[in-house]
């Protein structure tokens, strides 16, 4: 299997896509020479890992009977000093609320996806410090 992304450049630092059917804006600060139309390319790698890793763990925790009323994946990345500033520590942090949330399954879930099923994490995991934690609130 193949991936492929066209990516249109259309003035100053302003680009789009179309992804799986959805337009894709990319931008930079007004700082960098852009007019902040829309997200920057290197936090939308955090958004790639949060997405993978919250879709594997929902879709477990569906099989396991285990719906929480709200779930969030926060990524905190911390980018180095020199070029190229790149991610070098990324610290994830799966947030659940909800009634007869049991530890054990929910720990399951992420293990699962961390280790086995999300392959944005594989990816990274080769590169970037990563750290997680569950919290119930």
């Amino acid at each position: 299997m193949k991936h492929m992304v066209d990516l249109a450049w259309h003035e100053n630092m302003f680009f789009d896509t179309v992804l799986d059917g959805h337009r894709l804006i990319i931008d930079a600060s007004e700082e960098s020479g852009g007019t902040d139309k829309g997200p920057r390319p290197k936090k939308l790698m955090l958004l790639a890992l949060a997405g993978c890793t919250a879709m594997d763990v929902i879709s477990m925790l569906r099989k396991m009977k285990i719906i929480p009323d709200k779930f969030n994946v926060i990524v905190e990345a911390e980018v180095t000093d020199e070029h190229p500033k790149k991610y070098d520590k990324m610290h994830v942090i799966y947030q659940f609320s909800g009634k007869d949330l049991p530890l054990a399954k929910l720990e399951r879930a992420v293990q699962l996806s961390e280790e086995k099923y999300c392959g944005v994490s594989a990816v990274y995991r080769e590169v970037v410090d990563m750290t997680s934690e569950i919290r119930i609130v």
